[in-house]
């Protein structure tokens, strides 16, 4: 079964994989949950024809005291972090 990645913001600190998985096992087996714990954010894969009632249903949805922000996951954005190269290197004068 294909699934789709979204994104859920607004997080408290102390919440847990495990607590966002009963979250969205209401749409379908969890596939992974990545939980960015110092960020407030994570990333859970639900099956995919389940992706966009999960959304619908949880966006705004208060979750320990805070309003969930849930959406789609945005694809990385390649070439971040890379430097690349800036020719040579001149010193002060």
């Amino acid at each position: 079964m294909a699934s789709k990645t979204l994104y859920v913001g607004n997080l408290t600190y102390d919440t847990t994989e495990d607590e966002l998985r009963t979250l969205f096992e209401q749409w379908g087996p969890v596939e992974q949950v990545r939980l960015v714990s110092n960020k407030g954010f994570a990333f859970v894969d639900v099956p995919d024809d389940k992706a966009a009632d999960a959304i619908s249903a949880l966006n705004g949805q208060e979750f320990k005291g805070r309003g969930l922000r849930v959406d789609e996951a945005r694809p990385r954005r390649e070439g971040f972090g890379g430097g690349g190269d800036r020719g040579p290197r001149r010193g002060f004068r």
